[in-house]
């Protein structure tokens, strides 16, 4: 009688550091990824690239993350990570706050992605899951938005509406170049402040 195969392993997951180092490591390495990726495209994005632009070993990039596909999904793992940040620290903003401040806070939460958003754009769409993974991101931008909201003033009517027209906006300042356009800027973020004066008050 044959003795039973052995199992098979999966391929290895991306690895956790515990330490600030490897923390710090991997965060540069999500970032060249993030660039290379938006610059030449999943396919085309190497690791060897990838790690030369975080001025890594190669050894380095493949012990953290074994394979690009997990390199990937770290990459969008991330880009949630820091939307949650950017609405946390709205969050910690004083009640006194002045409306047009809490709306340029808003306003910048998804101004500060602008470099991570294109790798994450790329990536979507070459993903068989991407239709779910997009609906992820709205529904977790208008579920942050919904709760900075409540939190500014729990009694606001048709806080889900509101929430709708201030994604759009934010989507609309991440597209926006912060040279070429500065002016659609200022007119956006204008628009912004007496939406939300007119919902909030000053």
């Amino acid at each position: 009688m044959s003795s039973p195969k052995p199992a098979t392993a999966g391929p290895r997951a991306a690895l956790e550091p515990q330490r600030r180092p490897g923390k710090l490591r991997v965060a540069a390495l999500l970032r060249a990824g993030a660039e290379v990726i938006a610059e030449r495209g999943y396919e085309a994005a190497t690791m060897a690239e990838i790690a030369a632009r975080a001025d890594a070993p190669i050894g380095s990039l493949y012990r953290f993350f074994p394979n690009k596909e997990s390199l990937a999904d770290a990459i969008i793992d991330r880009y949630s990570e820091l939307i949650n940040t950017a609405f946390e620290r709205i969050n910690t903003l004083p009640a006194s706050t002045t409306t047009q401040a809490f709306a340029d806070a808003l306003l910048a939460s998804l101004a500060e992605l602008r470099g991570e958003t294109p790798a994450v754009g790329t990536l979507l769409e070459t993903r068989p899951d991407a239709s779910a993974r997009r609906s992820e991101f709205h529904d977790a931008f208008l579920k942050n938005i919904i709760r900075v909201l409540k939190r500014r003033d729990p009694r606001l009517e048709n806080v889900e509406d509101i929430a709708v027209v201030l994604l759009q906006n934010l989507k609309m300042m991440k597209s926006l170049h912060l040279e070429h356009d500065a002016g659609a800027i200022t007119e956006l973020r204008n628009m912004t402040r007496l939406y939300l004066e007119s919902k909030l008050g000053k």
